[in-house]
């Protein structure tokens, strides 16, 4: 079936009239020390302009004041002042400015190498987070790198401020120790067939209390994170390496390929192999 987007293709239009301050990973090697491919902060109107069809890191937007659309796990979205958004990695994601508004922000766009860029724990996400302190953590690099000394302990205290703003956006479920104990055991062993049962065991609560703790976190059930995080980690695999569907199927606990398949099509809108095919493009 073919998919309501892809008439999309790989697009980066900036125009005259949009202003980005940009530090990239050739610039600054603390960046990449922490897998990050660059940092901006921008001030964009139309023609402006971004389609990924197959994201290779994971991206993070904040939207700091005006408004822009995003597509963003298949919907297209209005983004506006104190949201931020969350886009895994080798999945299609885009983004412009709208007429008669200009649109303010800022972005992290991690390295494919990095932890969130290969299997991580929440699913494409856009929710109300106020950016405006990253915006000044990069801005600050940005300042050291190109008008300062590019003082190499300056720059990491720079992108580690950046980082751990970050992770209070994308690693919440961090805060509570009953999901902590659930899925720093799922996340290495995707292979397993892991129950609800089993789950709630880990945390010393109830099934149905996990349940709402689950919800509450990351706005699914212990079992839709779980396969989430399976897609996730095999569309990594597929993307990157040329292990076998088959093969991958049972990395990320599926006995039949075919049932993999179906889940993986159903949430990422085409087949294993023609994920492959296009990534690989």
């Amino acid at each position: 079936m073919a998919s309501e987007h892809d008439h999309l293709s790989e697009t980066h239009i900036v125009g005259e009239d949009t202003q980005q301050w940009i530090v990239r990973v050739d610039d600054c090697p603390a960046l990449e020390q922490r897998h990050i491919s660059h940092v901006g902060v921008g001030d964009a109107a139309v023609p402006y302009r971004i389609v990924r069809t197959r994201l290779s890191g994971a991206y993070i937007h904040g939207a700091l004041g005006g408004e822009g659309r995003m597509l963003l796990d298949g919907r297209w979205r209005t983004m506006r002042r104190n949201m931020m958004s969350f886009a895994p990695a080798h999945g299609l994601h885009a983004f412009h400015a709208v007429p008669e508004s200009r649109w303010q922000y800022c972005w992290l766009r991690y390295l494919p190498s990095a932890p969130r860029s290969v299997v991580g724990t929440i699913a494409p996400i856009m929710q109300h987070f106020d950016p405006e302190p990253m915006k000044h953590a990069i801005l600050g690099l940005h300042s050291e790198v190109f008008q300062g000394q590019g003082d190499t302990a300056s720059c990491v205290m720079w992108v580690d401020t950046i980082e751990r703003y970050i992770s209070r956006f994308a690693d919440p479920w961090r805060r509570d120790p009953r999901i902590v104990a659930v899925f720093d055991a799922v996340m290495p062993t995707l292979e397993q067939h892991w129950t609800i049962e089993e789950m709630a065991e880990l945390a010393h609560v109830s099934t149905e209390h996990l349940r709402r703790i689950s919800l509450k976190v990351f706005g699914r059930s212990p079992m839709q994170q779980l396969t989430q995080l399976r897609m996730q980690h095999a569309a990594h695999l597929l993307a990157t390496t040329d292990v076998p569907v088959e093969e991958i199927a049972g990395r990320v606990g599926y006995q039949s390929p075919f049932a993999f398949s179906k889940t993986f099509k159903r949430m990422k809108g085409v087949s294993p192999s023609h994920f492959r095919q296009h990534s690989r493009a």
